[in-house]
């Protein structure tokens, strides 16, 4: 074997146990945080994640759900169907396209993921305090360029044209008042077009 091949061989694992350390070490303070964040609304991760990723895309079909949520499409499904027991989410065809299932929120589901937003508390996240002596430094949170164009190139670019979008309509849809966060009323934002 080559110099150049073992060195390549050797930066490959190298590489690849950073990114699973520091992946792993990040999700695990991220799903407690999580966890910690929406267990009074009796809801776990994936529910949580199934109704932001229904109300960012106003319908998602359950394909989407679980491309966009990195999650089986039975879990997504399953998941899914549970949160339409509890009267969060609808199920139905549109006339377009009657192959595919999609996924709205509904008027209960949609109040409960705004009651999350409301109670999320920044000092509680992990992750976010950890990055604080970042932006104190230089002014900004790290960029996040070079995992998105990783991410980009293992799940597509769909992946990350969905993601761009859901944190332009986040962006949008929400203003701070107070230190709250607030839905921007429909009504408003139609005037102020």
């Amino acid at each position: 074997m080559d110099q150049q091949s073992s060195q390549s061989m050797k930066q490959s694992i190298m590489f690849s146990h950073k990114i699973a350390q520091l992946s792993k070490a990040l999700w695990k303070s991220i799903e407690k945080d999580w966890q910690a964040w929406i267990k009074p609304f009796d809801l776990n991760i994936n529910e949580h994640h199934i109704l932001w990723i229904a109300y960012h895309l106003e319908g998602a079909s359950i394909s989407d759900i679980a491309k966009f949520g990195v999650m089986h499409v039975s879990t997504a499904f399953n998941f899914s169907k549970k949160l339409e027991e509890r009267g969060l989410l609808t199920f139905s065809k549109r006339q377009t396209d009657k192959r595919n299932t999609y996924v709205y929120l509904t008027p209960e589901g949609e109040e409960l993921l705004l009651e999350t937003f409301e109670c999320y508390n920044p000092q509680t996240y992990g992750v976010y305090s950890g990055s604080l002596p970042i932006k104190d430094l230089y002014g900004k949170f790290p960029e996040f360029s070079e995992l998105m164009s990783i991410v980009k190139h293992i799940y597509g670019p769909d992946f990350i044209s969905i993601f761009e979008k859901s944190l332009s309509k986040f962006e949008e849809d929400f203003t701070e008042e107070d230190g709250k966060l607030r839905p921007v009323p429909k009504n408003k934002e139609a005037s102020s077009s």
